[in-house]
């Protein structure tokens, strides 16, 4: 694991560069992430050319984190995982949930803590020695020294810290070294996937080369293997013969890997689509997932978008059970409307309107509570999930609640229910309860067999 101080310390830019170091070595590189985030698992995807991970330690059980990393790791030299946050932020200041101290202990990780060590020298050694002992075990094995001044710096505070705390410090990287990363937000999806940014990881490749002792970190890193999990959830038992259209592209992209994996593993067939090239959906679909991303950004281009438009207001009003999150949920309403007060037209299918908003209007964990016997969520089941977005929803008629969610402001009905749609902010991680996935399957082979009659 490769975990920071705090948020903004250099991580990812050092999970990417050590990615890309190994991968010239022709090593095989598997990348999680540790929390509820899409963006640094796409940096991770586009430089091992393996699907990143997500693992989150309040949404998902021991059990399901550790058969994720063994899963996807069996076949990889090394498997990588980015920290969240500083190591022991997670959802209380009070112990470890959700944090990547707690995802380091149960994946039985090595961990190296990233130290931005600018403007100081012997006390880097206080934080490190400060962390080591909050809580035990840390499981922090070696430090690497993030924006240092100078080589001679470095040494300064190599020495601090080797003596104080008797872990290596096996490497450092120099501020302003112009290899910030790129936007994390606006055009990031489509500049990876047209390869724009192989330069940029190649570049930073060659600085951890210089600077940071690879070897060292190998050695570091060799581990027993997880045991392979028993009555795995991904386990392969096709119940289903269903095809489940996916929207995919630059506007939709938010998806926890692993819900596409439960929906294979009960026999769905995955066929994706994209409605910012106008296309319609599949016309064998038996369901829809829309997931999240970033619509407003393409807001123009969706809004003339007719095929796309119609295909998936007539099907849903047909019946094609969907399933709509954030982006997607804001997809689906009657418009879009830019912090400049543009509004542009989407699907209708919602009765109201979404505004963007110039700052975020929710961020934060959610528990998904069911409110009424619909599709996907029974009655008092349960499931977890996130929300975060920079818009509201304001309706033009009174909405049936899909789901209540829990927080720490309390609870409230959300979501919405509009003929076979269930739709809302919240992102769920369907590990949480695959049963939400069999409810959903379900409801796609009674469509099926309705269209066959």
């Amino acid at each position: 694991m490769i975990a920071g101080t705090s948020s903004g310390v250099g991580k990812t830019t050092l999970t990417i560069g050590i990615m890309a170091a190994l991968k010239k070595r022709n090593l095989v590189v598997q990348g999680f992430k540790c929390g509820p985030d899409y963006i640094d698992p796409s940096y991770h995807t586009a430089v091992t050319k393996r699907v990143s991970r997500n693992i989150d330690s309040w949404m998902l059980s021991r059990e399901v984190i550790r058969d994720i990393v063994e899963r996807s790791g069996r076949d990889a030299d090394i498997s990588i995982i980015e920290g969240v946050m500083g190591y022991f932020d997670g959802k209380s200041p009070l112990e470890n949930t959700g944090s990547a101290a707690e995802i380091a202990v149960i994946t039985e990780s090595p961990v190296l803590l990233v130290v931005d060590c600018s403007s100081m020298a012997r006390s880097a050694a206080a934080i490190v020695k400060g962390f080591q002992t909050l809580h035990e075990p840390s499981r922090i094995v070696g430090v690497i020294a993030n924006r240092v001044g100078s080589e001679g710096h470095f040494n300064i505070v190599k020495t601090a810290i080797e003596q104080e705390c008797k872990i290596p410090v096996i490497g450092y990287m120099k501020k302003n070294n112009d290899l910030h990363l790129p936007s994390r937000h606006l055009g990031l999806i489509p500049a990876i996937e047209r390869g724009e940014l192989d330069s940029y990881f190649d570049s930073l490749a060659q600085e951890v080369e210089k600077t940071i002792d690879l070897n060292r970190l190998l050695s570091i890193s060799e581990t027993n293997n997880l045991q392979e999990v028993e009555n795995s959830i991904f386990h392969e038992d096709p119940k289903v013969n269903l095809i489940i259209a996916v929207a995919k592209d630059a506007a939709f992209n938010f998806y926890y890997e692993e819900n596409i994996q439960l929906l294979k593993s009960r026999g769905a067939e995955i066929q994706y689509f994209s409605p910012l090239a106008n296309e319609p959906v599949p016309e064998d679909a038996d369901g829809l997932y829309i997931g999240g991303g970033f619509p407003e950004e393409f807001a123009e281009q969706l809004a003339n978008n007719e095929v796309s438009k119609q295909s998936i207001k007539e099907l849903i009003e047909n019946g094609l059970p969907t399933v709509a999150e954030c982006g997607g949920f804001m997809y689906l309403t009657k418009s879009i409307q830019s912090t400049e007060g543009i509004s542009y037209p989407m699907v209708g299918i919602i009765d109201g309107n979404v505004m963007m908003q110039p700052k975020l209007a929710a961020l934060g964990y959610r528990e998904i509570v069911g409110v009424n016997n619909n599709f996907l969520m029974g009655e008092g089941e349960t499931a977890k999930g996130h929300e975060f977005h920079y818009s509201t929803f304001i309706p033009n008629t009174e909405q049936v609640p899909a789901y209540a969610l829990k927080s720490r402001f309390g609870q409230k009905q959300d979501g919405c229910v509009v003929h076979s749609l269930i739709a809302g902010y919240v992102h769920f991680h369907f590990a949480s309860n695959p049963k939400l996935i069999d409810n959903w399957l379900n409801a796609c082979l009674k469509y099926q067999q309705q269209k066959r009659k």
